[in-house]
């Protein structure tokens, strides 16, 4: 396993975490890399691109139905997809029952064991939302994934969710090896975003990556459950994860510890940046159904 880089995209829920993810993968196999997803996310959505599917047969709903994970052969739960990355997904249990961090145990365990991550230049962790759940939190805390990138937006619970995802990250890089390797803006068109986003990496010490700018090619690419370097590999937005992919690339040994900053500290930011200052005018003074009206 000399070499082998384990990556793992964190991020708050719906911010384009595993679009994103799938896209810079594909890019980093388009450069001759061999890849290996884990998908930690009980929606096992985090390999449909790759594979062209809806969602893949998970380890856990595996194992439940040959009787326990040791039954299971690495051939049952991993697929090739685009460029021969390989997939497999963790899985969880139903909505409401039960802790799914343990199926990213178990999960990364049994791929261990079995071999999965030979001959690999890249595994990448693609974990659920923040990292208040520990078991969510096990690839930072196990020690196995060693760059984290935090997928994020100039949205303030985007950045919220950066800054505590961060805090995780302090609080393991001590006891092991893993390192914030930056972050990634995912664009949502929100004022000052590219701005505001230099200016979080600044805080917690780290640097913004790549800025992707948002195209409405990647919504066209995922209703074919393509990734775009599939889809439309000559577009400007391939272009983007190609450089995207190149910079994690060439980010090998490069992650920090990070200083995540208090709440107080972010709604300071968000005010140096007159994003807070904006909001305010925008509401002073008006009646709730004034409010209404204006977001209708």
């Amino acid at each position: 396993m000399s070499g082998l880089r384990q990556i793992a995209f964190y991020g708050k829920g719906g911010i384009g975490k595993s679009t994103t993810s799938q896209n810079t993968l594909a890019a980093l196999a388009d450069l001759g890399q061999k890849i290996l997803i884990v998908g930690c996310d009980p929606k096992a959505d985090s390999t449909r691109l790759i594979l062209h599917a809806k969602a893949q047969d998970t380890i856990l709903s595996l194992a439940a139905e040959a009787g326990s994970v040791e039954d299971l052969e690495l051939d049952d739960v991993m697929k090739m997809g685009y460029k021969d990355i390989r997939c497999v997904e963790s899985g969880g249990p139903e909505p409401g029952v039960g802790c799914a961090g343990r199926g990213v145990i178990t999960s990364i365990n049994f791929l261990e064991e079995e071999g999965a991550y030979e001959g690999i230049d890249y595994v990448s962790y693609d974990v659920l939302g923040d990292v208040v759940c520990g078991g969510f939190a096990m690839p930072i805390r196990e020690n196995k994934a060693q760059e984290i990138y935090i997928v994020m937006s100039g949205e303030m619970m985007a950045m919220y969710a950066a800054n505590n995802i961060s805090k995780g990250i302090l609080k393991y890089a001590n006891s092991g090896g893993v390192r914030l390797g930056g972050l990634v803006c995912n664009e949502r068109q929100t004022d000052k975003e590219l701005e505001l986003a230099e200016a979080l990496a600044g805080k917690l010490g780290t640097k913004l990556i790549h800025f992707v700018p948002r195209d409405n090619v990647v919504q066209h690419a995922e209703l074919r459950r393509m990734t775009v370097m599939e889809y439309a590999p000559d577009s400007k937005q391939a272009e983007e994860y190609r450089t995207l992919a190149s910079k994690i690339h060439a980010n090998a040994g490069q992650g920090i510890i990070p200083t995540p900053i208090t709440m107080d500290e972010l709604e300071d930011l968000l005010m140096q940046h007159g994003v807070m200052k904006q909001v305010d005018e925008s509401i002073v003074g008006k009646t709730a159904a004034e409010l209404a009206a204006a977001a209708a």
